[in-house]
């Protein structure tokens, strides 16, 4: 079994609210996986630094969702799909071995 982490930006381009976007992509991963997990309501912090001056910021959510395989072809589709949608150069979309007790 997989623990798939999907870290996603509560702001998109310009400070827009990217929330009303988020019903689609639950839906969507509802009826593929069977159910998922969304940590929405204390938004985390992500700092990065590409360029070696002030770091940039941004607010994140994280949706979760269980798999016994993982499809490394749909999950790429489906992450370059969400920065076409939500004009991010990258989204972070990892995975854990996990073994539920």
């Amino acid at each position: 079994m997989h623990l798939v982490q999907i870290l996603l930006p509560v702001y998109g381009k310009g400070g827009t609210l990217l929330h009303d976007t988020y019903g689609a992509l639950r839906d969507e991963l509802v009826a593929r996986f069977g159910g998922l997990t969304a940590f929405t309501q204390s938004p985390a912090e992500g700092l990065w630094n590409p360029s070696g001056g002030e770091p940039e910021r941004d607010e994140i959510i994280m949706i979760e969702v269980m798999v016994s395989v993982i499809d490394r072809p749909w999950w790429t589709s489906f992450r370059s799909r969400l920065e076409s949608l939500l004009g991010q150069e990258s989204i972070v979309i990892r995975t854990w071995p996990m073994e539920q007790l």
